[in-house]
């Protein structure tokens, strides 16, 4: 496991943690996918996704739903638990948590298709649940971007 952390260039993965206080996608690593050729989903769950409401800077508790089909490029799972953490004291609105989490992935990893979607428990009375996905344009995926899109309720 050692070598292969360090054939891959991982720097935070059976390191000690470092828990960022604000935004930084600086911290997101990535690793080369053993199986480019297939189609396979990949779907991460963050029940204890916490950011501030930029206006009055309470916080808002989520769970963080991430699905993509990788091409040539993964994210490694501790890398963007670190990187989901370091929200805990970003004001950002649900919309823009989501739309932030999807663009810095997409740049990290350059996937086939990717969705993130936030279920932000209520508070005035309403939840939010925030979708966006993104699939290569001119690609199959592009059309399976609007289908799920469409397809939402």
């Amino acid at each position: 496991m050692d070598e292969n952390r360090k054939a891959e260039g991982l720097k935070a993965l059976g390191r000690e943690t470092e828990y960022r206080q604000t935004y930084d996608p600086g911290v997101l690593e990535a690793f080369e996918n053993r199986h480019p050729g297939n189609d396979y989903w990949v779907r991460f769950n963050c029940p204890e996704f916490t950011a501030l409401c930029p206006i009055t800077g309470q916080p808002d508790f989520a769970e963080i739903r991430i699905s993509y089909i990788p091409d040539r490029r993964m994210v490694e799972s501790k890398s963007l638990k670190l990187y989901l953490f370091s929200f805990r004291n970003h004001g950002a609105f649900h919309e823009d948590c989501v739309n932030i989490i999807m663009k810095d992935l997409i740049a990290l990893m350059d996937p086939r298709y990717i969705e993130v979607t936030g279920f932000f428990l209520p508070r005035g009375g309403i939840s939010i649940h925030p979708y966006a996905n993104y699939g290569r344009p001119g690609t199959r995926y592009e059309e399976l971007a609007f289908k799920r899109l469409s397809e939402r309720e």
